[in-house]
C-alpha cells in the first residue's frame, strides 16, 4: 500500500504540476483544502466509540487522494483512447472507474485487515475518508482548470473559479464520500453476516449503489444548471442525509451493542460488571479519565486509556462471536484483550471506587 501511495503520489504530482501555473495550483489547492477538516472531523465524530487505528484512517485519505485519481485517470484515459467520448466518460467511465478504485481499498482492508473491520459503522467510516481524499486531490485539477479557463466552459478568471467552488466544496463536498458509503456498507455487511453469499454480494451491490449514484450525479452537470439543481434537491441531498441519519443511528446502537457483549463478557469473568457502565458510554468514558488524571496524573490517565481500549476492543470482538461471525483467530486476539484488561485493571479506578495502590 505505501507503495502503491507513493507511485500514485509521483503520478498525481505531475498531472497537477501540468495543469496550470504555480500560482493557480497553490490557490487551488488551498481552496479544495477547506471542506476536507470539517468532513474528516465528521466521520471521526462516527468513529468514536471504537476509533479505528489513525494509521489506517491516514492510509484511506492517501489512499484516496493519490491511487485512487491515478488509477482513475489512467483507466479513463484508456477508454477515451477506445473511443469513448467525453459524455460517455462523465456518465459511465468516470463513475464506473472511480469507485471500483476507491473501493479498492476496502477489498484491501477484507483481505489483509479484515479484523478492523467491525460492521457497518467501520465500512462507512473508511470509505469516508477514501472520499475525502479523492474529492481533495479532484477539486485541485478542477479548481485550477476553472480559473486558467482551461476547462472549456469560459474564459476563466476569478468569477469561474468563485462558481466551481460553490458547486464543488460548499454545496457538494460530500458527494465521493457519499457514493462510497455505499461500498463501505457492503463491506460492513460482508463482515457481519454468516451467509456466505451475503459475503460476496453486498460489497459488489454496494459497487453497483455507488456507480449508479456517482453517474447521475455527472450526468446531471452535463444538463445545465437547471437539471443539476434539480438532482441536487431531489436526489443527492435527500440521499446524503438519510446516510447521515443512517450513520447516527448505527452509532447510536453500539451503545446497546457493546453493553450486551460486555455484560456476557463478564458473566464469564473477563471483566467486572461493574466496569460496563464506565466503558459503553462516551461521556462516562471521558468523566473516567479526567478522574484518572485527577487522582493518579498522567500515567493513571494512560492506564485508564489503555483500559478502555481493550475493553472496547473486546466488546467488539465478542460481540462477533455471539452473532457467529468472528474472525478465525478469534481466541487469540480475545486473550490478548483479556492479558491487557487484567494488566492494568489493578492501577485504575473509576469514580467511586478506591483508588488501589501498587
Amino acid at each position: 500500500m505505501t507503495a502503491l501511495v507513493l507511485l500514485g503520489a509521483v503520478v498525481m504530482g505531475a498531472v497537477i504540476a501540468l495543469s496550470g501555473a504555480p500560482r493557480s495550483l497553490i490557490l487551488a489547492a488551498l481552496l479544495a483544502a477547506l471542506p476536507v477538516g470539517p468532513l474528516v472531523g465528521c466521520f471521526m465524530w462516527l468513529d468514536r466509540y471504537e476509533p479505528e487505528p489513525r494509521s489506517l484512517l491516514v492510509g484511506a485519505l492517501l489512499w484516496g487522494a493519490f491511487v485512487a485519481t491515478a488509477a482513475a485517470l489512467l483507466f479513463q484515459g484508456i477508454g477515451l483512447a477506445g473511443g469513448a467520448t467525453d459524455a460517455q466518460s462523465m456518465s459511465f467511465l468516470a463513475p464506473v472507474t472511480e469507485e471500483a478504485t476507491k473501493g479498492a481499498f476496502l477489498v484491501l482492508l477484507l483481505w489483509w485487515r479484515r479484523h478492523e473491520l467491525d460492521g457497518i459503522l467501520d465500512g462507512i467510516v473508511y470509505a469516508g475518508m477514501v472520499g475525502i481524499g479523492f474529492a481533495f486531490t479532484e477539486n485541485i485539477l478542477y479548481l485550477a482548470a476553472a480559473y486558467n479557463g482551461t476547462d472549456g466552459l469560459g474564459p476563466g478568471g476569478t468569477e469561474a473559479l468563485t462558481g466551481t467552488f460553490v458547486i464543488r466544496c460548499l454545496l457538494s463536498p460530500f458527494a465521493h464520500p457519499l457514493f462510497t458509503a455505499f461500498i463501505g456498507i457492503g463491506v460492513g455487511l460482508a463482515v457481519t453476516s454468516r451467509s456466505s453469499a451475503v459475503r460476496f454480494l453486498a460489497p459488489l451491490g454496494g459497487y453497483v449503489l455507488a456507480v449508479i449514484a456517482h453517474s447521475l450525479w455527472n450526468s446531471s452537470t452535463l444538463g445545465g444548471t437547471d437539471n443539476f439543481f434539480a438532482v441536487y434537491g431531489t436526489m443527492m441531498l435527500p440521499a446524503f442525509l438519510g446516510l447521515i441519519a443512517f450513520a447516527i443511528y448505527r452509532r447510536r446502537s453500539e451503545k446497546g451493542m457493546m453493553a450486551a457483549a460486555l455484560d456476557d463478557a463478564s458473566r464469564r469473568g473477563l471483566l467486572p460488571a461493574t466496569d460496563i457502565p464506565w466503558l459503553v458510554d462516551l461521556r462516562a468514558r471521558r468523566h473516567a479519565r479526567q478522574y484518572a488524571r485527577r487522582s493518579g496524573g498522567p500515567p493513571a490517565e494512560r492506564a485508564m486509556r489503555e483500559y478502555q481500549a481493550a475493553a472496547i476492543e473486546l466488546a467488539y470482538l465478542h460481540h462477533r462471536y455471539l452473532r457467529g461471525t468472528a474472525p478465525h483467530d478469534f481466541a487469540e486476539r480475545g486473550q490478548e484483550h483479556v492479558v491487557a484488561l487484567n494488566a492494568v485493571r489493578p492501577y485504575i479506578s473509576f469514580p467511586g471506587q478506591v483508588v488501589p495502590t501498587r
